[in-house]
């Protein structure tokens, strides 16, 4: 099958030009632009962050508050799909059954299924919100966009058990309610 020149009419059957249809490729993908959103915050807030670290210990206690946030507010789970892939099933029945060994067992593919630069963007506009908001601190603000500009897993691993906790009935809302699914 031969390639479509820039200036001949794309094989959809458009009329327009390849190069300004199907085959157009304008500017970076969702994916660059969330990485490029992340990197930004995290430089962004890394001020905040040099300043509030005196001790390891502080950064460890920044770490413990980025992992809390999934309990402040439900801007900080993850959206499931209405029918979740077998890896997020698996790992949702073994918070409903409370089965640690199990529970072990699919919390590697489940991670690997939702998280993406999207997933981890989506979680930085939240914790945007939220310092926006006055509810969490700018140095809360800052490791969450270490965190989510890194190879960590925190936020993303927190917020993925909250919402599959919450989806189950085996954990309330950050307000309080109990949903049954």
């Amino acid at each position: 099958m031969s390639k479509v020149g820039r200036n001949q009419p794309c094989l959809c059957g458009s009329g327009a030009k390849a190069k300004r249809c199907c085959e157009a490729r304008r500017g970076p993908s969702e994916a660059d632009l969330a990485k490029a959103f992340l990197v930004e915050q995290r430089r962004a807030t890394a001020p905040a962050l040099r300043s509030a670290l005196r001790k390891v210990d502080d950064l460890i206690e920044l770490y413990t508050e980025v992992g809390r946030l999934p309990n402040v507010d439900l801007s900080c789970h993850l959206r499931l799909p209405a029918f979740l892939p077998p890896e997020l099933e698996r790992l949702q029945s073994a918070i409903a059954t409370r089965d640690g060994e199990e529970f072990e067992q699919a919390l590697g593919p489940a991670l690997a299924r939702v998280d993406s630069p999207l997933v981890r963007a989506e979680l930085g506009r939240a914790v945007l919100a939220l310092r926006g908001a006055g509810r969490i601190t700018n140095d809360v603000a800052a490791a969450a966009f270490l965190d989510l500009d890194s190879e960590s897993d925190c936020l993303i691993r927190e917020a993925l058990l909250a919402s599959l906790a919450v989806k189950c009935g085996a954990s309330r809302t950050p307000a309080g309610l109990l949903l049954a699914g």
